[in-house]
């Protein structure tokens, strides 16, 4: 074999990130992808994303000629292991499209071996992992399926894969050892589920995340809503008070995992799922409910309101169903005129932050980037949902 492992989606945000951590410890990594430009951006040494330490970290797998982009499946026939970094969409109907990612799975069965390792790494629907198992199987295959979900927050994946338990599980004893082995490059941390037990341990995890954002927000709402600061009150019951430590802040619940793993899991309760359904209301809402405050007591339809962040989370560039641009979507037909502003997102109208801080009436923080730690506004409102500048959050 030329490889010891074969990511398929090697140059995204989850694959990338894994990639290197196998490269730095010596596996020889091949990184699959179909975006021809992201190879040739990751082959020059370019990180395509906000990753902390990626820059330093891909330049030395490459050096070390332990790491390389690829184009072409053959490569998969060449790898001892092979990690699918393929996870499932959501269709226009707000349900799991697993045949779509039995299809992404099925283009590369020409090129597996008997003897390899498979890897399912990215969240899939509870049973998709046994029916790839038995896709494989149906075509003559005799490999190891194993799923181990990712569990890295984006923009710290170098550290995390480090510090966190792995989750593995496999349909084989053998598979399981070698689950092990594979992730051992990193830490002897494991926690050994059945496939099935795996799958709902991750839908589980971002949707307890995305159900207690809602909270947060909803009381938010509630006490906004009534004239008050929610901040204050947040403060007054977390100060020194053990129970309710972990309690979030308000803000936007977004991204391009939590809103889908939780659709993932109302569908599979047959949409009975109501606690779900009832925080994405929450979560889908607040830019919703932004605006409406602010048309209750401004002239929205005269002002120019610039948006500060549009990156779905801090000190991240990544824009992916970021709740910033659905407020700048709402604003348009409300107000004269929207302006957007990120330090790390890139778009066409992404302006200097100088320009929209000075064009602007009115200021909405989209995203609490550390670069905005200290601005002057000159006497400006800012909405600011989050308490970022630390002033209160009611609007």
């Amino acid at each position: 074999m030329d490889y010891d492992i074969c990511i398929i989606g090697g140059c995204g945000h989850v694959g990338l990130p894994l990639g290197m951590c196998f490269a730095k410890e010596g596996k020889t990594v091949v990184a699959l992808d179909i975006d021809e430009g992201l190879i040739r951006q990751v082959n020059a040494g370019e990180m395509p994303f906000k990753e902390e330490g990626g820059d330093e970290l891909l330049k030395h797998v490459l050096a070390s000629k332990k790491f390389k982009a690829e184009r072409d499946p053959h490569c998969i026939s060449q790898s001892e292991q092979v990690v699918f970094v393929v996870g499932t969409p959501v269709t226009s109907h707000l349900y799991p499209a697993y045949p779509a990612f039995f299809k992404s799975i099925q283009q590369y069965i020409p090129y597996l071996r008997d003897g390899q390792l498979i890897v399912l790494r990215s969240t899939v629907y509870p049973g998709v992992s046994e029916k790839v198992a038995q896709i494989l199987k149906s075509h003559g295959l005799q490999v190891d399926v194993a799923f181990c979900p990712e569990r890295i927050s984006q923009g710290i994946a170098l550290r995390e894969l480090y510090e966190l338990p792995q989750i593995i599980s496999s349909f084989s004893d053998q598979g399981l050892v070698r689950a092990r082995e594979l992730f051992s490059a990193f830490n002897n941390d494991f926690v050994e589920l059945s496939p099935t037990e795996a799958e709902f341990a991750k839908l589980f995890t971002n949707t307890w995340r995305y159900v207690r954002f809602a909270v947060a927000n909803q009381f938010y709402m509630i006490a906004n809503s009534k004239g008050l600061d929610f901040y204050k009150i947040y403060h007054g019951i977390t100060h020194n008070y053990p129970r309710i430590q972990d309690m979030p802040k308000a803000g936007f619940a977004a991204g391009p995992c939590l809103f889908k793993d939780t659709l993932q899991l109302a569908a599979l309760t047959g949409n009975t799922f109501f606690l779900g359904h009832s925080a994405l209301l929450v979560n889908e809402g607040m830019p919703d409910y932004i605006v409406e405050r602010l048309k209750l007591r401004l002239p929205l339809a005269e002002m120019v309101v610039g948006i500060l962040g549009m990156a779905f989370k801090k000190d991240s560039d990544d824009p992916r169903e970021s709740l910033a641009y659905k407020l700048k979507n709402i604003l348009a037909k409300d107000c004269k005129e929207v302006l957007t502003t990120d330090p790390f997102v890139k778009d066409e109208d992404i302006l200097p932050l100088h320009e929209v801080l000075s064009r602007s009436d009115l200021l909405i923080l989209g995203t609490p980037h550390s670069e905005y730690c200290g601005l002057e506004f000159a006497g400006k409102e800012v909405v600011d949902i989050w308490d970022f500048f630390e002033k209160g959050g009611m609007i």
